[in-house]
């Protein structure tokens, strides 16, 4: 949020809302061990200082500078709870943690920051599922360590995130794949050297959906940013596939057999969505109490003023509500029963972005 100087410093000297008005929500956070409670000053520490006093210029700017990758990969960050044999930190990374991550990053409120810079968190994962040896030696150690960049192809103009009716298609002729067909609404795909893409490789339905590792060097692709509205720094892109010819190594898996990686993929996709909502909604709402708390109309300050308190409270309420909602799911993210989760972390992505 952009405000005047003077209204800054101003809002600056008013009380600290965190720690005393609606939530406790951080320390509780922090208490589930030792390892969460030094991940979090970690996270903190590293937005505090790298990220916070710059969002502003780099929303302006339309992009994020390229060593931010290399600070946060120093950091322990940017590879936390990765793989060590690919560069990884080795870290556990439950459920909490990720919570940690994304609520940490949320304190940001610049989403577009977040899906572009750290979009390995969505292509990443189906190349370590799905992956041979060889493939994650190609491609899992430069995307981990922030050497190369990778995103996620799946939505497309015609069906969106329609997993099942996607129209992309990719006609295997010999030792290659001809692929044909657009994606849109691509996170970091300006900066991006691999797509990890949804293509249909057989018949109609769930049945003949298949995962690519497309270079985007590779002849036949094209790249194109999307004009935003906000957003500013996420370099959101066009992809259009014209007769690209991808060697059939390049394939993640079993050919038709994607559909169920992606729509996994999906469930902590939608998970982090929803707690970096949650805390941008919590963000706007201290704002609005510091500002209510020093802005006077009829002599007094806004949040004298009954009315106002009720909006006040109304907003808490449903923030509070998606909190509790959002933490009670990840209580059974690290188990086993996917059908079950996956229900219920959609409506919490709902539920987040409505509250926001």
């Amino acid at each position: 949020l952009h405000y005047p100087a003077t209204l800054l410093l101003a809002m600056a000297k008013v009380e600290q809302v965190e720690s005393s008005w609606f939530w406790d929500w951080d320390a509780k956070l922090a208490a589930k061990s030792q390892a969460h409670a030094d991940f979090q000053k970690l996270m903190r520490h590293f937005i505090d200082t790298e990220i916070l006093p710059h969002i502003a210029d780099w929303e302006e700017a339309g992009d994020y500078p390229e060593e931010l990758t290399a600070k946060a990969y120093a950091a322990g960050i940017y590879a936390h709870g990765l793989p060590k044999e690919y560069g990884g930190t080795g870290d556990v990374m439950d459920a909490w943690s990720r919570f940690i991550f994304n609520d940490e990053l949320g304190r940001v409120c610049a989403g577009g920051l977040w899906a572009s810079w750290l979009t390995h968190g969505i292509s990443l994962p189906p190349i370590l599922a799905l992956g041979d040896e060889k493939q994650k030696q190609l491609y899992a150690k430069d995307i981990i360590t922030g050497r190369k960049r990778c995103s996620l192809a799946i939505t497309e103009p015609g069906f969106g995130s329609d997993v099942a009716n996607m129209a992309t298609s990719a006609v295997r002729e010999k030792d290659v794949f001809v692929v044909n067909g657009q994606k849109t609404f691509i996170s970091g795909g300006m900066h991006a050297d691999y797509f990890t893409t949804g293509v249909r490789t057989g018949l109609a339905g769930t049945g003949g959906i298949s995962l690519l590792m497309i270079h985007r060097d590779t002849p036949g692709v094209q790249t194109t940013r999307l004009k935003t509205q906000g957003w500013n720094v996420s370099t959101t892109t066009l992809i259009a596939f014209n007769d690209a010819r991808v060697p059939v190594e390049n394939l993640l898996g079993t050919e038709n057999q994607g559909f169920l990686a992606i729509m996994l993929n999906f469930n902590n996709e939608r998970m982090s969505m929803a707690v970096g909502a949650c805390r941008m909604s919590r963000c706007c709402l201290e704002d609005a109490i510091r500002y209510a708390r020093i802005r006077k109309v009829f002599g007094k300050p806004l949040i004298q003023q009954q009315v106002i308190r009720h909006k006040m409270m109304d907003m808490a309420r449903v923030v509070m509500a998606t909190h509790g909602l959002i933490a009670s799911i990840a209580e059974d993210m690290d188990g086993d029963d996917h059908n079950r989760i996956a229900g219920r972390v959609a409506l919490a992505k709902v539920q987040a972005s409505r509250t926001l």
